[in-house]
């Protein structure tokens, strides 16, 4: 799938099939998150790879809005490593740039997924710091639910050349 493509035809998905996802695949997602940007390359990551069905269960006691998990095969948990910022106001950016790799990567492997916020919300990072034993230095940051998918994957056309903006920010856009 072209990179175009898989941007514009990209949705969250939230019903899944219980079908396993390949160890390729998840390498390859893992890839794509850890190629993100991140400020002075300081690369603050870690994620967490979550295939038990209990552990997936579990996630569902803190988190609100992870009902998909009874369904979704396996999901990834992007974290921050506070031990190893050097341009720690910046790491909230590295992870959500690395969150965004993945959803495309997921994308281009014609499967589906759905970023889950964890971060800044204080009672899931505390879910998910004690549910899987999180040091102090780790911040959970989201939980990217996968699976395979039957969600229609359509290009959606959402721009909108008004909201650009040439040299300034001009209401008129002229």
């Amino acid at each position: 799938m072209e990179t175009m493509e898989a941007l514009l035809t990209r949705r969250s998905a939230r019903q899944f099939e219980s079908k396993p996802i390949s160890q390729e695949a998840i390498d390859r997602i893992l890839q794509a998150a850890m190629n993100a940007p991140s400020a002075g390359n300081q690369q603050p990551w870690h994620f967490m790879v979550i295939n038990q069905k209990k552990l997936l269960e579990a996630i569902m006691t803190f988190h609100p809005y992870s009902k998909m998990l009874e369904q979704a095969p396996l999901a990834i948990i992007p974290c921050a490593d506070l031990s190893v910022m050097r341009h720690e106001p910046y790491w909230p950016q590295d992870l959500a740039a690395a969150t965004e790799n993945m959803l495309i990567a997921i994308r281009a492997e014609g499967l589906g997924g759905v970023w889950l916020g964890v971060y800044p919300d204080e009672a899931r990072v505390e879910g998910a710091r004690k549910t899987f034993s999180l040091p102090n230095s780790i911040i959970p940051f989201a939980i990217v639910a996968i699976g395979h998918t039957q969600v229609k994957q359509i290009e959606a056309n959402r721009y909108q050349t008004h909201r650009v903006h040439y040299n300034g920010f001009n209401v008129t856009n002229g």
